[in-house]
């Protein structure tokens, strides 16, 4: 399409750079491992292997013993997820509508839900529960 000797300019969405120099395949050689860095705030990119996702597993400590006292009433309606996000990856006592009470460590909030491990009193299980049952919440 164009001739190779012609320069092509392009917004790369990997890096923070406004453009990179683009040459033809057979003459590239850019070292793309000193944007992985920047990108990932200093860090590598994650990485997990081939089947298996990158959510942490459950805590490897049972709960704090003692019972907070509730706060963070929700509203008639149902908890706001922007309200949990501080609770992520602690240990959260939850009240839900109905009485029921638990341990719980989010890994995840959604805009309707909220995923982690339930404490069961002798260990963790995957749970996940609907932010319109949530009475409510306190992270420790």
């Amino acid at each position: 399409m164009y001739p190779s000797h012609v320069p092509l300019y392009y917004s790369n969405p990997f890096s923070q750079e406004a453009y990179v120099y683009s040459l033809p395949y057979q003459e590239m050689n850019y070292d793309y491992s000193t944007l992985e860095g920047r990108q990932f705030g200093g860090q590598q990119p994650p990485s997990a292997p081939p089947g298996q996702d990158l959510e942490p597993g459950p805590p490897t400590s049972p709960p704090p013993s003692t019972v907070p006292q509730q706060t963070h009433q929700a509203g008639a309606y149902a908890v706001d997820p922007g309200s949990m996000i501080g609770c992520l990856h602690r240990y959260t006592y939850v009240w839900l509508r109905g009485r029921e009470q638990f341990w719980f460590y989010p890994t995840f909030i959604g805009r309707h839900s909220v995923s982690g491990y339930r404490w069961t009193g002798s260990r963790w299980v995957r749970y996940g529960i609907s932010l319109r049952q949530i009475q409510s919440f306190t992270c420790v």
